[in-house]
Formats: C-alpha cells, structure tokens, sequence
C-alpha cells in the first residue's frame, strides 16, 4: 500500500516537473524571460534549481534590454551625427538668406524663415538627446528612501499618494540622477490621467503604480525605444533616459507585465542591492 502510493506521488511529482520544463522551453522560445514559477510542493533540491532558473530567467532579461538599449544608442549616435551634419548647413544658409535686403519683405521670407526654424528646431531636438548620452559617472550616497520619496511628492501635491516603504530603508543612489527618473515616472503617470499613485517597495525593489490610463498592448515593447512616442507633444526621451539612468547607476528601470491590484500600470525600479534597514 506504501509502496502504492509512494509510485502514485513520484509519477504525478514528475508530471509536474515535465509541465514544468515545457512551460519554461516556451517562455524562452517566445523571448519571455519574465517567467517565475513557484516553489512550492517541491523537494529541497528541485526548490533550489527552481529558484535559480527563476533567477537566471530575470537576469538573461535585463542583458537582452541592456544590449538592446545599446543597441539603440549606438544606431541614435550614427543618427544624430548625420542629422546635424545636415541640419547645419541648411539653418545657416537660410539665415544668411534672410539677413539679405532683396529677401526681407517679400513672399519669399516666410518660407526661407520656417525652413531656418524647423531645421534648427530639429537641431535643438537632436542636440539634447546627444547630450543625454553623455551622462557622468554617478555620485552614490546613502539616502533615507522615505526622504526621497516625500520630496517627491512634493512636487506633485494633486496626486494622492500610497507609499509602502519602511521608515528606515536606506538606498546608495545618485539623488539627482533616481530623482529625474521618478520625476519622469509621476509626470507620465499625470499626463495619462492618473490621479493616484502608489509605492511599493519588496527587497531591492520599488514598485511604482498609477491609476491612469492602461498603455496599450501593442505600444508596451516600444516605449523604451528612444524617439519612439504616442503623444502629440512628446519626443520619445524620458522614459529611455530613465532607464540609462538606472543601468548608470547599476539598477534597472522596467515596465511590469501585470500591475498591481488596483492600478492600471506598474513600473519596477531596481536597485543594484538589496534596500538596507538601519536600526
């Protein structure tokens, strides 16, 4: 009778291991690195490997966004070089056209003038961006987490805020360059009509929601792309440079499959350690 039901267990446990193993071959197979399983109802051992597939499915995700993301910035460098070279000398040229006397006042100075501002708006786009690239070496110092969030919210006082974070958490950051991220996370939220926004932190983690409208299904794989944008006004930058913020400082910025209970979208900072609790 033993015996019997000892050969039941271990056939269905193996079961679940197959189903298991197929579930994980097809994440992979699909380029969904997101997987994480759970652990329970597994022997010690096989509870182990679990947790370091888990492990190793997140860290084979964020080397693919890096490279990808540096991908981006290598093909935007090539860009952006061949744009002002051309750019250049086209705003010079229709300057100098329109400081000439038999030019001023007639049908052509309207036109030669929207070709010099559009082609030095585009110029200052394209210079920003650059710039952007440039970033320094952090600066990281040991900041009370509950502080930086409260400056935070600050700036933001028509939004209701739901922060889950211990009083004496302590994150080594670049204040300015995590305090441009945030700000960058809550002004997007604002703008898709979020009137709630929540913090949550879990190991070295923080979980940013927002009560705004969904982003969209087919726009979720993009929005880290840079110059990539579905607003009228935007140019594609902040949330890509959020993310070369968080990988300058050795964390990662990333857009969570499903949000949290009660929100629409959850973004996931990631610090380089686990979040310290000082006594």
């Amino acid at each position: 009778m033993v015996l019997g039901t000892f050969c039941w267990w271990f056939f269905r446990h193996q079961q679940k291991l197959r189903l298991r193993a197929h579930l994980m071959q097809e994440a992979m197979r699909n380029h969904d690195f997101t997987f994480r399983l759970p652990t329970s109802g597994l022997l010690t051992g096989e509870k182990a490997m679990q947790e370091a597939l888990n492990q190793l499915g997140q860290t084979i995700r964020r080397q693919v966004n890096q490279n990808e993301m540096e991908s981006w910035e290598r093909l935007t460098r090539v860009l952006t070089h061949e744009i002002m070279n051309a750019t250049a000398p086209i705003s010079s040229i229709s300057q100098s056209m329109l400081n000439r006397p038999d030019v001023k006042g007639t049908a052509l100075e309207a036109g030669i003038q929207a070709i010099c501002t559009a082609s030095q708006h585009l110029s200052d786009f394209v210079d920003s961006y650059r710039k952007l690239l440039q970033l320094q070496q952090p600066s990281l110092q040991d900041v009370r987490l509950t502080d930086f969030l409260q400056e935070i919210q600050q700036l933001y006082p028509q939004v209701t805020w739901h922060c889950q974070v211990a009083d004496n958490t302590i994150v080594s950051i670049d204040f300015n360059m995590l305090r441009q991220v945030f700000v960058n996370l809550v002004k997007n939220a604002i703008e898709a009509g979020a009137t709630q926004i929540c913090m949550e932190q879990n190991a070295n983690t923080l979980y940013v929601s927002n009560n705004g409208q969904p982003i969209p299904a087919e726009t979720r794989q993009n929005i880290f792309v840079p110059f990539f944008t579905t607003k009228y006004t935007g140019n594609g930058i902040g949330l890509p440079y959020s993310r070369r913020l968080m990988l300058q400082q050795g964390g990662y910025l990333n857009l969570e499959d499903q949000p949290r209970t009660g929100y629409h979208t959850t973004f996931s900072v990631e610090f380089s350690n686990d979040l310290t609790v000082c006594n």
